[in-house]
């Protein structure tokens, strides 16, 4: 069972999945960041177009159609998973990276309304500004066995 929302804190030992617009060139980009600042290896991806990524939206009761956010399944595969949106899964998302990354944690303090606010504007502007794939991306071959759909 995933559990939506909850305040997220460092969950070590546990791997997180992180759904994603996969052709949103914004999306990709915080992928690669991932990928090179993930030192511990704890983050597995899948694309919101997946099937995977597809239902577990379905689940938490979002509309896998709409592309306008990014998901966080903290601790996967665990009884302590729960889903994270927005603002909550990009700090999460740097939280877990550790040093000075962690640092971001501190605008837990700014209401969520706000903090997701300005999510919402980056998220409805960033085809525009930061463009668009045709198709997913295909991961280098040292990554691959990190992307799950």
């Amino acid at each position: 069972m995933i559990r939506k929302g909850a305040r997220a804190g460092p969950l070590s030992g546990h791997t997180h999945l992180v759904l994603y617009d996969g052709v949103c060139g914004l999306c990709n980009g915080v992928l690669r960041f991932l990928l090179k600042h993930d030192h511990r290896g704890v983050f597995r991806f899948a694309s919101l177009q997946g099937s995977l990524g597809q239902s577990i939206v379905s689940q938490t009761g979002g509309d896998p159609g709409e592309l306008t956010t990014f998901y966080v399944v903290a601790a996967r595969g665990t009884p302590a998973a729960r889903v994270l949106t927005k603002s909550d899964a990009a700090l999460f998302l740097a939280g877990e990276l550790g040093w000075p990354w962690k640092a971001a944690r501190l605008m837990h303090i700014v209401p969520k309304r706000i903090r997701d606010g300005v999510y919402e504007i980056v998220a409805r502007y960033r085809y525009r500004v930061f463009g668009r794939y045709d198709s997913c991306p295909i991961p280098r071959p040292e990554f691959r066995s990190r992307f799950i759909d």
